[in-house]
């Protein structure tokens, strides 16, 4: 058959107008989604789409046209079901194009082409450590995944602010289900859509009020992520901070030493506080450049609430809980009463281990 939807910008003559006439309007219809079937083109943009277990056809459809996979819903619906697809449809998550062939969708959703495999990350989580975790567990080269984590077009294009440097803070912490052999560019356009899929809109009105930008934001959060492993600590962590930069005071923020090194450091020793980076919050006032890890979504709404309290230091205890002080001398009084906490735990530990100086 040589007619098809002008749409596609392929020519139908007269004779086959006057062929048209001929047919019956249920074959008509038939033959015209069969013909548009062949529609779409294959260099669009690839996202993920998700087609949960006991979906229906319309569900899977409807997945597809709001992923811009497909456009004409209610066509390619009554393709699928000309195809048989909706006794064959298999769940999975899908690496798809937008605007892809309708027949390489029915195939691909016939197939089980979206053959899934688990991601994890979680959070507190460097850009370079989420890298070696990509090759570890998607096979994906670390140099390819951090040079599109550091692509300024893809990342503008996910929506992320332009003046960022790179996805540092925006690879949303969680467990992904992903296709087999994912590519490091789609896998940082999942990861940051999930950012901004976890982005309320209500937190915009925070920000104004808090006179911070959105990078800002995520750089604190990912601050208090890293100071924090006792959960109830978030909001509290939090206000120290946010009590010092109103007041102009530096941060002091250990883990922000780390993040300069570009390692992990088991140990802020009192020498590294002198590292020469505008991350080095012990030496420069306000915030970072940028993040210094990814940010979950509890770190996030701990850095726009932080709790109502006057504290403006805090220490950490042995067992990750932290004190919290409004005064630097009930500061030194809580780091005396770490140390005492830490000589008593002393005798469980290796010979030649010390525990870390408190600081703050």
């Amino acid at each position: 058959m040589n007619v098809r939807s002008a749409e596609c910008g392929v020519r139908s003559g007269r004779a086959n107008s006057r062929a048209l006439l001929r047919i019956p309007h249920s074959a008509f219809h038939t033959c015209l989604v069969l013909a548009v079937a062949g529609c779409g083109g294959s260099d669009g943009p690839r996202v993920t789409v998700t087609i949960p277990a006991g979906a229906s056809l319309d569900a899977a459809v409807d997945s597809l046209a709001a992923n811009h996979v497909i456009e004409h819903a209610a066509a390619f619906r009554l393709y699928a079901r000309l195809r048989g697809l909706a006794g064959s449809l298999k769940s999975g998550v899908y690496l798809l194009q937008q605007d892809e062939s309708w027949s390489d969708v029915v195939a691909a959703l016939e197939r089980g082409r979206g053959v899934e495999q688990r991601f994890t990350v979680r959070e507190g989580l460097r850009l370079a450590e989420v890298a070696d975790l990509a090759r570890a567990q998607l096979k994906i080269p670390r140099d390819s995944f951090l040079a599109a984590a550091e692509d300024s077009v893809l990342l503008v294009s996910v929506g992320l602010p332009a003046e960022v440097p790179s996805a540092e803070g925006y690879l949303f912490p969680t467990t992904y289900l992903l296709p087999l052999r994912i590519g490091a560019r789609e896998l940082v356009r999942v990861m940051t859509h999930q950012f901004t899929q976890q982005w309320s809109p209500e937190w915009q009105a925070r920000l104004d009020s808090l006179h911070f930008s959105r990078h800002e934001l995520v750089t604190l959060a990912s601050i208090v992520e890293a100071e924090v492993r006792y959960d109830p600590d978030r909001p509290f962590v939090s206000a120290v901070y946010h009590n010092r930069l109103k007041r102009g005071m530096r941060l002091e923020a250990d883990p922000t030493v780390s993040y300069a090194y570009g390692r992990r450091l088991k140990r802020v020793w009192e020498k590294n506080l002198a590292v020469r980076s505008p991350y080095n919050t012990y030496l420069h006032t306000g915030l970072p450049p940028g993040p210094i890890g990814q940010p979950g979504r509890a770190g996030l709404v701990a850095a726009l609430y932080p709790a109502d309290v006057p504290f403006l230091y805090f220490v950490a205890q042995p067992d990750g809980k932290h004190i919290f002080s409004s005064t630097y001398a009930e500061h030194l009084a809580a780091i005396q009463r770490v140390k005492q906490l830490q000589r008593a735990a002393r005798a469980s530990l290796r010979p030649g281990r010390e525990p870390p100086t408190p600081r703050r």
